[in-house]
């Protein structure tokens, strides 16, 4: 029983290998243009054909869809990712130059908005039908139909442009002189982004855990221990927490998707250099090889999310174990 349970999540996930790699070579071609053409630029009015041809040859784009698509699964199978049209280098190596600010935006997001749904969801959900509730539960709604980077515009708007508290965007001041003066300068920086995407995350997990916090309240379990005279937060803590949490862990990999389609978007509203401003740019040139590689690296690391949450889930649930 346990070695078909891991036969199926292994078929399952190579399915989903196979279907992400297909999709990422798909879907950059599927958009308009030739990147021969946004490559050339204005050159491109004055070209000769036989030049033109020789370009696309020289990136592979003259043949056909299926000999590219077996190009890029070679390529992949000995770990290439190919080379960027646009930044003129291999793209791990683009990715690579980028790939740093991103996650320091999404580490301290996933961490920080975890934990605040966390506390104030269970809060909500141990005080449900009381004023605290409803006001927690009324701005989760309106934080989250907010869209990211209208969250990012009216912090910006408020704390940079009025109060002139944070920066307007970037990385640095570029006017420091010292590792540690340079590490609080970018945490300066990158406070208004953290911020701005803590917000937009925590929402659909604070509604979850509050929902998850408020069924659990009424189980015998937690009667009992009322009923033994415990401290409310010793219920909370030990009894209440681990039990509601359980639905949160799926959700906190399930969210990491969303976290970072949003970081992309705002890394380009707070001109930081992360991975969404080389999509963004890859986008503009049509630079496939660039935006596979991109797409690809940032949806193992949603698919790695979703693996440590199930190993998550079976620790602190055993009863869901493959071994049970």
């Amino acid at each position: 029983m346990v070695n078909t349970l891991y036969f199926q999540r292994s078929f399952r996930l190579l399915i989903t290998f196979f279907l992400i790699i297909t999709l990422n070579f798909a879907l950059p071609r599927l958009m308009p243009g030739d990147p021969a053409i946004t490559l050339l630029g204005q050159d491109a009015a004055v070209v000769t054909g036989a030049d033109f041809a020789e370009l696309r040859s020289k990136y592979g784009l003259d043949k056909q869809l299926w000999q590219q698509y077996l190009s890029y699964w070679q390529a992949l199978s000995q770990g290439d990712l190919g080379y960027s049209y646009h930044c003129r280098q291999p793209v791990a190596q683009a990715i690579k130059q980028h790939l740093g600010w991103t996650l320091a935006l999404l580490v301290p997001v996933v961490v920080f908005s975890s934990l605040l749904a966390i506390l104030l969801g269970t809060i909500a959900g141990w005080k449900s039908g009381s004023k605290l509730d409803s006001t927690l539960t009324c701005g989760s709604l309106l934080f989250y139909s907010f869209p990211q980077f209208l969250i990012g515009m009216l912090l910006l708007k408020l704390f940079a442009f009025e109060l002139r508290l944070f920066p307007l965007g970037g990385l640095g001041s570029g006017n420091n002189h010292s590792s540690f003066a340079y590490l609080l300068d970018t945490l300066w920086h990158l406070a208004l982004p953290i911020l701005a995407l803590t917000i937009a995350a925590t929402s659909s997990k604070l509604l979850l855990m509050r929902n998850s916090a408020a069924k659990e309240r009424h189980e015998d379990y937690i009667t009992y221990a009322t009923a033994k005279g415990l401290s409310t937060c010793r219920i909370l803590a030990v009894h209440l927490l681990r039990n509601a949490c359980l639905p949160l862990l799926s959700q906190i990999a399930l969210n990491i998707g969303f976290i970072v389609s949003g970081a992309l978007v705002i890394e380009i509203v707070f001109s930081i250099n992360g991975m969404g401003t080389l999509i963004y740019e890859a986008a503009i040139y049509r630079d496939y090889p660039l935006l596979q590689g991109c797409f690809l690296i940032l949806t193992l690391f949603v698919v790695l999310a979703n693996l440590l949450a199930d190993l998550a889930y079976g620790i602190a649930d055993p009863r869901i174990s493959p071994s049970h």
